[in-house]
């Protein structure tokens, strides 16, 4: 979801860009040769993923996929994501460049909480349900978790006066957190037959 210039106020979008600017600056300081190939694959799934919406009132519905790259990318999510997001902004004007930092703190940390809740599950001897969990919780974890922290940032910016507008979020994201989980399991699946590597890769890169 991309929220929309000129809901939030100067301070919420000062401390949000703060925010930003520190994990995108953290994120390529874990790039490296090897991570870059998949995190531009990601980057331009989040990207073209996001092209495909429907305006609700003060924001947007389409499919994100963000938790499915969190799981793969950790903290490098922030980077590829802000390339989407920026892309994004300036070929199709979803969201804003004031709101920039805001929609990279929703995307970008609701990822980074399904890395590290389901990268566990990922092993050089993993079974097919895990898999599958890892898809789906992924998927309800990136989308779930951009929720609250979009809902979070309009309460604490509006009150209650955005609270129809949160309501509306919840219920128009169901479907595409359905959505999410089916894509997350099938790529995750691919994955493990196509490039095992980068799913023990990642986890191994996390721990260290």
């Amino acid at each position: 979801m991309h929220l929309s210039e000129g809901i939030l106020h100067l301070p919420t979008l000062i401390g949000c860009s703060a925010v930003a600017t520190a994990a995108v600056a953290f994120g390529i300081k874990r790039l490296d040769e090897r991570t870059i190939p998949l995190n531009a694959l990601f980057a331009a799934a989040f990207f073209v993923a996001g092209t495909i919406h429907i305006p609700l009132g003060l924001g947007s519905v389409h499919l994100i996929l963000n938790g499915m790259a969190g799981v793969f990318l950790g903290w490098t999510v922030f980077p590829a994501f802000l390339i989407a997001l920026l892309l994004q902004t300036v070929f199709f004007s979803f969201g804003g460049f004031a709101v920039l930092g805001a929609n990279l703190c929703i995307m970008g940390f609701s990822a980074l909480a399904a890395h590290y809740l389901f990268r566990p599950l990922f092993s050089p001897v993993v079974s097919r349900t895990k898999l599958i969990c890892a898809g789906i919780g992924s998927a309800i974890v990136g989308v779930g978790g951009a929720l609250c922290i979009a809902a979070f940032l309009l309460f604490l910016d509006g009150g209650r006066q955005y609270a129809e507008l949160i309501y509306l979020l919840f219920i128009s994201h169901l479907p595409v957190m359905f959505v999410d989980s089916i894509i997350s399991c099938g790529v995750i699946l691919l994955f493990t037959q196509m490039q095992p590597s980068a799913l023990n890769f990642t986890a191994k890169e996390a721990d260290s």
